[in-house]
Formats: structure tokens, sequence, C-alpha cells
């Protein structure tokens, strides 16, 4: 099972309860697609014994959990809804973000970024700064970024078709020598990124300026975000830039799947 907790190797293990850890993992086995599993379902996607999964189980229902279902299937009440309803009204995404930015910024020295869609471009809505004595100062929190320039925004192209449609349907403007603004190879390089699932952009909204950047989906599977890397273009390559794509994917995962993806 994997934990959200990002401090989780910290915890003192002996204070631990390791049998509320196999409940929420019995837990974590319904999903969307099999909202009704046997007590035999329930051992093989845990791995755990049947006298195990039959003790949780029980406990589960006894706590108001988990219910009978047809067929001797268990299912969920709707306990675990109404605790997630709560946990969503106060969810925010800059709140949740902001371990990773920070983690991003102190790892690689670098600027990250946090950018969600608007209806005019990406807006950068926080950012985290490095200790590298050279940044960009150029984007900060309310920058609005054409979305066929730089990392942040040309991911969100690359994974919301209506946003896409929208966007080359109207004249691109040229910033650097190396911004695309040719339709047809901005389609190229969109598909590409929806494939490698990042994108690396190098000076084609500013001079000098390099960036990696991931997508953020929410609970619905929706493009909610994108994080980002910003700085020296030259710090952006070989193994480095490697390590970059690494902290940058793994970072935007594990908040996706704070926000329920």
């Amino acid at each position: 099972m994997a934990s959200d907790d990002q401090e989780g190797p910290g915890v003192d293990p002996k204070n631990v309860v390791v049998s509320v850890l196999k409940a929420c993992q019995l837990m974590e086995s319904f999903t969307r697609e099999r909202p009704n599993l046997t007590l035999a379902d329930l051992t093989a996607a845990t791995g755990m014994n049947k006298t195990t999964v039959h003790r949780l189980a029980a406990t589960l229902i006894q706590a108001g959990w988990l219910t009978r279902g047809e067929g001797a299937t268990y299912r969920l009440t709707m306990r675990p809804f109404r605790v997630g309803a709560v946990a969503l009204a106060e969810l925010s995404l800059r709140s949740e973000a902001v371990p990773f930015l920070r983690g991003l910024a102190d790892r690689f020295g670098d600027t990250a970024y946090l950018m969600i869609p608007g209806p005019d471009g990406a807006v950068c809505v926080d950012i985290f700064q490095g200790n590298n004595p050279v940044r960009v100062n150029t984007v900060g929190v309310g920058t609005v970024l054409p979305y066929h320039t730089a990392a942040g925004p040309v991911v969100m192209l690359a994974f919301s078709a209506e946003l896409r449609e929208r966007w080359l349907a109207r004249t691109l403007d040229q910033y650097t020598s190396h911004t695309l603004v040719d339709a047809a190879t901005l389609e190229e390089r969109l598909e590409k990124i929806a494939r490698d699932g990042y994108a690396i952009s190098e000076e084609d909204y500013l001079y000098g300026v390099g960036a990696v950047a991931a997508p953020v989906f929410d609970a619905q599977g929706e493009l909610a975000a994108t994080l980002s890397l910003g700085g020296v273009n030259d710090g952006f390559r070989g193994s480095r830039l490697l390590e970059i794509i690494e902290g940058v994917t793994s970072s935007a995962r594990e908040l996706s799947s704070r926000l329920g993806h």
C-alpha cells in the first residue's frame, strides 16, 4: 500500500499499529470498477491470508465502514465517503503542493512553479526559489504565460484537448527564435509530451531559461495544474536534466495522488 504521507519514514515504528495499516490496505481494494468484493477477491488483492482478511472485514463491518453485499460480497458503506467529503472540502491545491515545490527548489536550487489553466494562458499561483544565485525573476505569482511557450503551459496544451483546440485556432506569437508558432509542428511536440508525460523548455519563452514540467491531475482525472522547475538553461543538461525530469514527474504524480487521482 502506497502511503501519501511524505514524512512516513520519520515515524517511530513502535507507534505504528500494523493491523490498522492492513485494514487501510483492505479498504483500498475497493474501486469504482469493483465495488463488491468476495473474501477470495480481498485475499488476492491484499496478499493477506483468509483468516486475517475475514477478521479485518468483520471489524470494519462492526465499525460501520463495510457492509455485506449480495452473493457473499463486501462493499463500502457511506461512512468513508462522508470522511472523504470533509477532506475534499478542505483540500487546497496550493497547500498540498507546498512540500513538493519546496522539495524541488531545495533539491536542485532552481525555482519551482505551480501553474493552473486560465482563460488567457497558464497562471502561476505559487513559486519556491532555491539557493541558486542566478534566478528567473520574470515569472512570479499572478504571471500569465501563453500556452504555446515554456514547460508548464505546453504541458497543459498536451493534456487538455479543449485548451489545445482553442489555443491552436489563434495566431501564435513569437517570443524568442525558439518559440514554435507553426500549429502542425507544435501539435507534433504536444503529442510527444503526452507520450512522455513531461515537457522540456529550452529558451522558447525567455532567452537563457530552461524548464521541465509535468501534469497534475485531480480526482476526476482532469488536468488541474502543472509542477515545473525553471532556471538557467545551461543547468538543464546531461545527467542533471535526467535527475530534474525524475524529480518533477515523481512530484507531480504524488501531488496528483494527494488530490485523489
